[in-house]
């Protein structure tokens, strides 16, 4: 335990403690602002085709990987693919900005990687019947990932938006003309759709489980934590850290 958290088990009455630095804060509401503009955008294109293929081609007709219950709709197409496009770079170059800030700040090694003993698989259990129970961490515990949250943001930052970036390029002729290389890596352009819109599935996934947790540990003291920089643990989250 790092003396912060040592304080924060010793003390008696409330304790403010920094919790977010402020490239951690601003990027992270950069990356929330964009997301939600990138999903409604994303929507709309959806809506002009609603079903996936794998390989290179595929249209309405064609067999289908994945057919949705949507009627087709070409009407919001314009729009939603010039603020797709807009903000996905806006999120890739502040997700740059965060991953170079991260990675040379020690961040990613000294928050969200697990320990071992996180890694347990009675350990991980323990945490899914806590998190399910929508149990409130207490005390020194609230200033540290679980090993849930640390598996899911490591899934999402190396995995689930690099994808995401990767097979956005790949639906590009004017990308693909120059690597077409990422043909081969995902099957050909309707492949990276699909892969893209299940990517896709995942982060709203992960988006609506990160509100709800929100709510569990505390509205209030969250927002300020990620506005402000400043974690609010009361007395009786302390106590039952010594308990």
């Amino acid at each position: 335990m790092n003396a912060t958290a040592a304080s924060v088990s010793a003390a008696t009455a409330p304790v403010e403690v920094d919790r977010h630095s402020r490239l951690v804060r601003v990027t992270h509401w950069i990356n929330a602002i964009s997301f939600l503009l990138l999903v409604p955008s994303g929507i709309a294109i959806l809506f002009a085709h609603p079903e996936f293929y794998w390989g290179e081609v595929g249209y309405f007709g064609d067999p289908a990987a994945l057919t949705l219950p949507l009627e087709p709709n070409m009407d919001h197409t314009a729009w939603g693919r010039g603020m797709h496009f807009l903000f996905a770079w806006v999120l890739v170059l502040n997700g740059i900005v965060y991953l170079l800030g991260g990675l040379f700040s020690g961040h990613f090694r000294r928050q969200m990687l697990p320990s071992l003993a996180q890694l347990r698989p009675s350990h991980v259990w323990h945490e899914i019947v806590e998190h399910a129970r929508f149990v409130r961490p207490t005390g020194a515990a609230v200033l540290n990932y679980n090993v849930l949250q640390k598996v899911a943001y490591l899934v999402v930052i190396f995995v689930l938006l690099p994808v995401m970036f990767l097979t956005g390029l790949t639906m590009s002729p004017a990308v693909t003309a120059a690597f077409p290389e990422l043909f081969t890596l995902f099957g050909g352009r309707q492949s990276a759709r699909f892969i893209h819109f299940i990517c896709a599935s995942g982060l709203v996934l992960f988006f609506a489980i990160h509100i709800v947790q929100i709510f569990v540990v505390g509205f209030v003291n969250e927002m300020r934590s990620m506005i402000f920089g400043k974690f609010r643990i009361e007395p009786s989250q302390t106590k039952g850290e010594q308990a």
